[in-house]
């Protein structure tokens, strides 16, 4: 069963990622976005990183489904290092849906809640644990057996 989750929980999050970081470059997501990290008190270069970084998270997500010549072992590796890093974008993304000074009508939907960063943080554990038991069950297969 993990394997058939693999591809479609890290092509859905490549997407969502990618285009979501694309939007933060435009009004009126820009703003909010800008808003969103001002009043969080994190640095103003947080901004930028911040956008880029999430393109760049979503592009790692669709790139071991592009690059066909990659191996499995190869693939699985760049799925964990990228669950890793969402994994640190959506606990900012909790910090600052955390934060009073952070008015709701500047997040994602007007939710308060970080309901939307968590759900994202539970796909993307979702992701890791199936590429890790992958991996562990591949591990298996190429241990000798006494």
């Amino acid at each position: 069963m993990s394997r058939r989750l693999i591809k479609p929980l890290s092509l859905f999050l490549g997407v969502l990622l990618f285009v979501f970081g694309f939007l933060k470059f435009f009004q009126p997501i820009s703003g909010w976005f800008d808003i969103q990290i001002q009043q969080s008190h994190l640095p103003h270069e947080s901004i930028l990183a911040g956008k880029l970084t999430e393109m760049l998270t979503g592009c790692l997500f669709l790139l071991p489904w592009a690059w066909r010549s990659l191996t499995a072992k190869r693939r699985e590796q760049i799925l964990l290092f990228t669950c890793s890093i969402l994994v640190a974008q959506m606990a900012v993304a909790i910090y600052v849906h955390l934060q009073p000074q952070v008015p709701a009508s500047v997040l994602p939907l007007g939710i308060k809640p970080p309901v939307i960063p968590a759900f994202v943080l539970l796909l993307d554990l979702l992701t890791a644990f199936a590429v890790w038991k992958e991996r562990r069950a591949e591990k298996s297969y190429e241990m000798p057996t006494q």
